[in-house]
This record gives C-alpha cells, structure tokens and sequence, in this order.
C-alpha cells in the first residue's frame, strides 16, 4: 500500500521537473529555490484517486509548487528574502480539479435540481436547462465506424443541432438515451470531415476527436509542441517599476497581493480559475460580464469565489465609460475570449500600450482560450471537452476502461488545470512589473494543459487493472456517448467510496452569500505558504451582483476561519 503513496508522490515530483523544464522563461529565476523546497504531502495510502489513465493529481500538484514558489518570491519582494516553508497537498490539489462538483449552495450539489431556485438564470438560451439541448455538446460516432466528433451546442443549442437537420427545440424528447440516440443518428450521416466544413462555416465549437499520435502530427499540434505550457512576453519597457501596494488587510497574516486591481473577462471555468487564483492571494478582482450572453449558472458558485461581479455592455457608451473608468486603475487584465474579441473591443494589448503610457504604470494582461494563441486553429472556438478531444485525453480514457473508444475523462480538469497556469502567468507578471518594470503578456490554453498532462504519460495495465477492481463496475460501463454530467454522476460516486479522504471537511470552507442568499461551500485553498496567508475575504455571489466600482469592498469575517 505504502508504494503507491511513494509512486504518486514521486509521480509529482517528475511532473514537476518536467514542468521546470518546459516553462523555462515563464518563471521567475528567484522563484526556483522557493519551488525545489515545496512539501508535498497525501494522505493516499492506495491507488491514484481518478479512475482514469491520466496523472491529473501529479500534474495539478506540480503546477500548485510553482504558483506557490512565485508566490513566494513576492513575498521575498515585500519583507525581505528567506526560507519559506512551502506546502501542496494532494488531497486539495485533487479537489481543485472538481471543485465545482464539490461545491454547494443552500447544501444543494451541482446535480440537484433544488439548487437552481438560488441561481441567477444566466443560460439565456436554455442550452444547459433543457435535456435535449444540452446533448446537443456530446461526443458521437460519425459515418465513418470507429470515428468520433464533439459536436459542440456551447451556451447556443440551436445552431449545432439545426447542422446536422436537427430542431433546435424537441419538447417531445426528455429521455436521456433517446435523446442521445435520436442526435447521434443524425450525426451519423456525416464524416468527420464533413462535420468540419459544416461546423467552420457556421463558427460553431467542435472537433473531429483525435489519438496522441494523431494530434502530434497536425500542422496545429506541432506548433503546440514548441510552445511551453504558458507564454510571458514583454509588451513594453518603458514604464518604471511599480511596487506591490502596502494595504492594510484584514486577513489574519499578509497577502502578497493585498491592493493589486484585477479586471476580469471571462466566463465558464478556465478563465474564471485564474481570477480566483488571484482573489486567493488577495487580490481585488473584478469579473465583468455582458448581460447579452450565457454562462452556466452553477459554474458561478465556485467560479466567482472572492470577486466582486458586475455586468458591463461594452457596446454601450454608457457602460463602456464606467469600463474605461475601472481600467485606469487596473493592474491585471485576465481575457477568457477568443484571440482577437478584447481587440475588437478595443482593450486588446495593443491597445493597453497607449493606457501604460499615459499613466507612466505597466499593466499585466493575461489570455486562456482553448487552441491556444498559435498555430492554424488558434482562432477555433472551443471548450475544455473540444480541447479534451482533439489533443489525445478522451481516447486515452477510453482505450484504459477497455474500449475502443473515447470517453471524455471525469470533470473539468484540464480548465482547472489551465486556470492554475494563467494565475502563474499573472504573478509572474506582476513580479516582473515590480523588479524591473514594464508590461506583459501570458498566453495559456486548454490544449497547453493536455499535452503538458499527456507528456507526463498515462498509467500502465496493472495500475489500470487495480483501477477497475477497485472503482464501481458502472462506471467503466460509459460509452463514448456518455455526457459529462454522467460521466461526473459516476466517478463522483465511486470516489467517495474508493477515496473518502479526497471529501474529508478539512478541505471545505462554508460562507453565507449575500448574492445567493443561502450559505456557499467551497474547497480550501491548496497552498499554504510560510508568514502568508492565503484565503478569500468575501464569499461568492452571482454573476452581475456588484456596483463597477472599486470601493467599499465588503469582507466577510466568517471566510478568515482557518
């Protein structure tokens, strides 16, 4: 037993070495003491927690040490260098990964019914309420045996459903399989090729699914290849060093980030991930959403952990005013958007240049998306199952649960684990814009956190053997068709039997919400960092809740409880 908790811990610190040496420039030089003295301790004296193939736990972990390395080397900037002590554990790590699933609001999970009553109703287009619709992004088999495409409705049905000689609306269809079936023919009637052509010219989300090998040999995937998880590059040097604020907090020690502004444009999980990143270390972050489009609404509860939300049409002179008012004070611009929809907005980073100049302060602009920021299919819409897919993951879950088919693995991890990367991206940032000055660009993606993720390999047959004797016989049951939220419904199951530790209280903090008017639960943070503190200083609350203002910012004192 004890040899799987030394594989698993020896798994993350190969993970790590593999990370240090493909991040390279992306890490502050000072932050590599801080980092190869990070703790790592688990709980786990048996198998791997997921039942998948792949070493999510290792990954995340080691993506955990180096946030927290250059966490520390901030706080080096503000107190003076020293030995931290540095701690990740692994329990925590794994519960950021599905730390939606963990979540509850009014002790509502994500999959109960009776929690919508306390949501803000943001799908706007019914493309999560409605059965039907929803099934309308799920992975299906084409007209080619043996060939899969994720057919992608994102928060807008009707489109993806219409392409292949769908309704968008079938209130005659409510039955989980029927639905599945009734697309899933339709789908059949083309290639995946065709799916493509289809799917292009109407600027829908959706991919052919591919194998490792597959991907790696596309125009796309070798340009990936070169790139390292998550990009930093100067956008310009001329503005002065700009020291990290000294704002009285009333966390219960320092936070490294206490006093540094965050504008946030983003929506789902990825992007939101990186500004709860920030909010963690004690930043003001504000999401700005538009009213005119979706977002899932339970994503929020999580998502939305520390900020303070409002809803801002940029299109509207009004609104575009009170924007440009928020942003002369900004010192961090997280975009969660296609390459290309901030710039026609005009406050893309080129555009910032102008607004660093006139202030004579450098700004930090930090973007995710799903294909990333190179290559032929940068400008592809996607989300964390396209990427999942096209990569290599899905059928690499599947080809490990015995099946000559993909499966979309459990729960959204790789948009936590592209979330973590661009919260390093922006501390790296603003450690730069500290020491030396200037501004800076971070790109990360989806598809950076999947081959980063299969780089490290996947499980052997005797683990995966133990795997499936361990984990519910259901869930090695899914099929290619299976959705995620079933896919989510059985491996939340069978975990909480196989790993009851990963759901121990210890790993959860519980805070009333005023957005949501009922108490909020939420994982803790995963690092803790010597004579810092790391904790949010508000609960969460929905989309649009908030004033566009920075002041009076409220604190809400249960969320300091450690």
């Amino acid at each position: 037993m004890q040899a799987h908790s030394n594989t698993l811990l020896d798994g993350t610190r190969s993970a790590l070495e593999h990370l240090l040496s493909k991040a390279k420039d992306g890490i502050p030089q000072e932050a590599l003491s801080h980092i190869n003295r990070v703790q790592f301790s688990t709980a786990n004296t048996g198998s791997p927690y997921f039942p998948s193939p792949l070493k999510q736990t290792e990954a995340i972990s080691a993506l955990k040490a180096v946030e927290a390395g250059v966490a520390a080397s901030i706080a080096d900037l503000q107190t003076g260098e020293k030995v931290r002590s540095i701690k990740v554990d692994l329990e925590r790590a794994s519960a950021f990964l599905f730390s939606t699933y963990l979540a509850t609001v009014a002790g509502f999970h994500k999959s109960d019914h009776k929690a919508k009553k306390f949501l803000k109703d943001t799908d706007l287009l019914q493309a999560q309420s409605i059965l039907y619709r929803r099934l309308s992004a799920n992975l299906y088999e084409t007209k080619n045996p043996g060939e899969y495409f994720h057919l992608h409705g994102s928060l807008e049905a009707t489109k993806a459903l219409n392409m292949i000689g769908l309704e968008g609306h079938r209130p005659d269809l409510n039955d989980y399989h029927e639905c599945i079936k009734i697309i899933e023919d339709h789908v059949k009637k083309f290639t995946a090729e065709e799916l493509e052509e289809m799917n292009a010219d109407i600027k829908q989300a959706g991919v052919t699914c591919l194998k490792w090998d597959e991907f790696q040999v596309t125009p796309h995937g070798q340009e990936l290849l070169q790139q390292p998880p998550w990009r930093l590059e100067t956008l310009e040097t001329d503005s002065p060093p700009v020291p990290f604020p000294s704002v009285a907090s009333a966390a219960p020690k320092p936070q490294i980030l206490s006093g540094v502004r965050v504008l946030e444009m983003c929506r789902i999980i990825a992007g939101p991930a990186m500004g709860r990143g920030l909010a963690e270390y004690g930043a003001e972050v504000i999401k700005i959403t538009s009213p005119n489009l979706s977002d899932v609404p339970f994503f929020q509860v999580d998502g939305n952990l520390g900020k303070h939300t409002t809803d801002l049409d940029l299109r509207n002179a009004e609104d575009r005013k009170t924007f440009e008012g928020l942003l002369r004070s900004a010192d961090v611009i997280l975009d969660g958007y296609r390459p290309g929809s901030l710039d026609r907005l005009g406050c893309g980073p080129k555009q910032l240049l102008k607004l660093a100049k006139e202030r004579d302060r450098g700004i930090v602009y930090v973007a995710e998306d799903c294909f990333g920021h190179v290559g032929p299919w940068a400008s592809r819409p996607g989300w964390q199952q396209i990427a999942d897919c096209v990569t290599g993951v899905a059928w690499e879950q599947g080809l490990a649960m015995g099946l000559n088919e993909p499966v979309v693995p459990p729960f959204p991890m790789s948009d936590y684990g592209t979330g973590c990367m661009g919260t390093i991206a922006a501390l790296t940032g603003l450690y730069r814009r500290a020491k030396f000055g200037g501004s800076y660009v971070g790109t990360t993606s989806l598809c950076q956190y999947d081959i980063y993720l299969l780089q490290l390999g996947v499980y052997g047959k005797e683990m995966m053997k133990e795997l499936k004797e361990q984990h519910d016989k259901q869930f090695f049951e899914l099929r290619h068709n299976d959705s995620v939220d079933e896919v989510g419904k059985r491996a939340m199951k069978t975990m909480k039997r196989t790993h009851p530790e990963l759901f121990e209280e210890r790993h959860m903090h519980e805070c009333f919400s005023k957005g949501f008017d009922a108490n909020v639960r939420t994982v803790r943070p995963v690092v803790d960092i010597e004579g810092t503190w790391n904790g949010f200083l508000r609960s969460s609350r929905p989309n649009g809740f908030d004033k566009p203002t920075w002041e009076d910012w409220e604190v809400d004192e249960d969320m300091l409880k450690t």
